[in-house]
């Protein structure tokens, strides 16, 4: 599911200004699920809340598939770090600094995450 913009309780900071974006309820993130957020850009982040309530928000593109599917990926946890395995060819990325923990050498984009 890809969400529009919208006054909502949960805000993106996007990395071209410094304000605070609403993109989409608190009510629609689901601990262990992902939901993907257009961005005024055209690109998407991908939100994701764990089951203590905290928020995460990361590049939804795959840079492996290079499709915007992170949102989709599954959840888990590796060495007590948060991360999000893509659809499609399975690669964990850490959702607090956007590392692939099966390729040192890629890294997406994060963005700071609060609960308005």
């Amino acid at each position: 599911m890809t969400l529009a913009p919208e006054t909502t309780d949960l805000k993106v900071q996007v990395r071209l200004d410094e304000d605070w974006m609403p993109v989409c309820d608190l009510t629609r993130l689901l601990p262990g699920r992902g939901v993907a957020a257009l961005l005024p850009d055209g690109g998407q982040v991908a939100l994701f809340r764990d089951r203590a309530g905290r928020l995460y928000a990361i590049d939804n593109r795959d840079p492996f598939g290079g499709a915007a599917v992170l949102s989709r990926g599954l959840t888990g946890t590796h060495q007590g770090r948060p991360f999000v395995a893509s659809p499609l060819l399975k690669q964990r990325f850490d959702l607090e600094t956007g590392q692939c923990l099966d390729d040192e050498s890629v890294r997406i984009t994060t963005y700071e995450v609060r609960a308005a």
